[in-house]
């Protein structure tokens, strides 16, 4: 995927979100792709990211689903619009279950998918694996947000 440009990349490439901004040279950069009526993501965590030796903290993991949610769900948005560029999107709210310890030093893969569209919001379903195990699942409605809100210009 790395010959690729993500969807981060290529419409927020100044963006400083530490989850998802290419600009946030301490960020997780992550770097999404169009899937199957989603997005999917590949992820290669580093020793930071741990909470104990060989486990992935799941703050790391919460921040991934719900970035990796939220360009989902602007993506979709855009897509239904017919836009060239997606508005900005907020999270509105999402969970986390952790399903089993997430592994350090493996790749993550991230997908997700879109369960529910309007016009100014999606509620996305988010999935990591690990080797083909699923290590957590999460849900999400993100929001468009308007002119006048704090995150409006965020990706430009």
């Amino acid at each position: 995927m790395s010959e690729l440009i993500g969807v981060q990349r290529q419409f927020a490439p100044n963006s400083i979100c530490f989850g998802c901004g290419p600009s946030n040279e301490k960020g997780l950069k992550i770097d999404s792709f169009r899937f199957e009526g989603g997005l999917r993501t590949e992820f290669e965590t580093s020793s930071e990211h741990q909470a104990f030796p060989g486990i992935i903290n799941g703050g790391i993991i919460g921040t991934l689903l719900d970035c990796h949610g939220n360009w989902t769900a602007a993506i979709a948005i855009m897509d239904q619009k017919g836009d060239e560029r997606p508005s900005c999107t907020v999270t509105a709210n999402y969970s986390v279950k952790l399903i089993r310890p997430t592994p350090s030093g493996e790749v993550l893969t991230i997908t997700s998918k879109v369960e529910e569209l309007h016009e100014d919001r999606a509620r996305i379903t988010m999935e990591l694996n690990v080797n083909g195990k699923l290590c957590a699942k999460g849900e999400g409605l993100f929001v468009s947000v308007k002119e006048g809100h704090p995150a409006f210009h965020r990706w430009y």
